[in-house]
């Protein structure tokens, strides 16, 4: 099923997704990678402000390229999101609804998507240049130091995601593969 969906992203909008389905997501975005979220949370652990309110939002895990001229944001492609596992459950805890990246994530991270009733969409790997197609307006909100890895402040228009965790836990990449091996049994 493919949905479209306006951030920001609250959990009536998040309930209704399950895993697999296809979204083209409009809205406000942030980004950040690793060293990005560190900052975040060591700012949590020293009871400090974060640069931005991550209440219902989204973090897009994405370091992209330099605009070229002309351009908005240069190719903006999917990051591993494993890298951002040990900072993603505390960031869900304060009310961060949905991340994009592409990968698997661990146990913990997925117990905190449950929590929290929260999502985890994946990006297409190898497809930078069409995902930035579809930012429409790009801005360094903090840690500008940290180049392609500064936080953004983006804002999309029908970017292509599919649902990998759904807010009861549920895996695409479990759940697609249990059905594959099923329709091969089947034959």
């Amino acid at each position: 099923m493919e949905v479209k969906i306006i951030t920001p992203l609250t959990e009536d909008k998040v309930k209704n997704l399950k895993a697999g389905d296809s979204v083209l997501l409009s809205g406000v975005l942030y980004t950040g990678r690793d060293a990005a979220h560190k900052r975040l949370i060591d700012l949590l652990d020293n009871d400090e402000a974060l640069p931005l309110n991550i209440k219902n939002e989204i973090i897009y895990y994405v370091g992209p390229s330099p605009a070229k001229p002309g351009m908005i944001i240069g190719s903006a492609g999917p990051t591993t999101s494993y890298r951002m596992d040990p900072y993603a459950p505390k960031l869900l805890d304060l009310g961060l609804k949905g991340m994009i990246g592409k990968g698997a994530r661990n146990q913990e991270v997925i117990d905190a998507i449950k929590r929290n009733k929260a999502v985890y969409f994946g990006a297409i790997g190898g497809a930078a240049a069409l995902i930035a197609k579809s930012i429409v307006k790009s801005e360094i909100i903090a840690y500008e130091d940290l180049g392609a890895e500064a936080i953004r402040r983006i804002e999309v228009k029908d970017m292509p995601l599919v649902v990998i965790i759904d807010s009861e836990g549920k895996n695409l990449y479990e759940e697609g593969q249990k059905e594959y091996l099923k329709s091969i049994e089947e034959k």
